[in-house]
């Protein structure tokens, strides 16, 4: 069985900087493509930040240029670095990963944006 763990959520002031992780337990290069997203009590879950095998990287909207996706492939570990947090980034977040075509996911970490 896969599993995605992630680590790194926690309370930071709105300005302040997170850095997400989420490691897999069978290598990531099985993954063709994996991706956060976030959850905020009474929404939909969305789309954060994409990376594919490649490197290709996608953002949404509402985070470019504030938050940065990557993958160490040599610690089977993805990243979401999280800078000029804002309240309405507060949600849980999400890793999820496409192994061999079947979409996986972590069970969430909180990120409270709060003074």
């Amino acid at each position: 069985q896969v599993q995605l763990v992630e680590s790194g959520g926690g309370l930071v002031q709105p300005g302040g900087s997170l850095r997400l992780s989420c490691t897999t337990s069978r290598s990531i290069l099985g993954f063709s493509a994996m991706a956060w997203y976030r959850q905020a009590p009474g929404n939909e879950r969305e789309l954060v930040a994409s990376i594919t095998r490649g490197g290709t990287t996608n953002y949404a909207d509402s985070v470019k240029g504030r938050f940065t996706i990557s993958r160490d492939n040599t610690k089977n570990t993805m990243y979401l670095q999280m800078t000029s947090l804002k309240p309405e980034d507060t949600a849980v977040y999400y890793c999820n990963g496409i192994f061999f075509g079947e979409p996986l996911w972590g069970q969430g970490t909180q990120v409270t944006v709060s003074s």
